[in-house]
């Protein structure tokens, strides 16, 4: 981010510097960091390619806050993958994959190739 500041979002008013105590934290950041990596996938919940384990999920809950989880090898009991997330009370597994918009899917080519092995 320090090397490529200039197309990081600016919604804390940041203006030549990060902040090393939230800036690695902050979704809008996250998201950015994914895009420029190329790890972006489609963020349709029916289409192909699927949500997998390990793949980063982000969404809009609306009034200006994003969230960020892990999808989950587990399902739910409608067969929807479980989500891994912090939002306040510690780390939890629940089934939110559909609560919210989803604004962004991202994929590390090596989490394709692990979930692939495990079959």
């Amino acid at each position: 981010m320090l090397k490529n500041f200039g197309v990081y979002p600016k919604n804390w008013g940041i203006k030549q510097k990060i902040d090393r105590n939230i800036d690695h934290r902050r979704v809008p950041n996250l998201m950015t960091y994914f895009a420029r990596r190329k790890l972006s996938v489609s963020s349709e919940i029916n289409a192909a390619p699927r949500f997998l384990p390990g793949d980063i999920v982000a969404w809009n809950l609306g009034k200006g806050q994003q969230h960020i989880g892990f999808v989950s090898e587990k399902k739910g009991v409608t067969g929807t993958p479980l989500v891994i997330h912090n939002i306040g009370q510690g780390a939890l597994e629940e089934d939110i994959l559909k609560e919210y918009k989803i604004i962004g899917h991202y994929r590390f080519p090596s989490m394709v190739a692990s979930v692939e092995n495990a079959k």
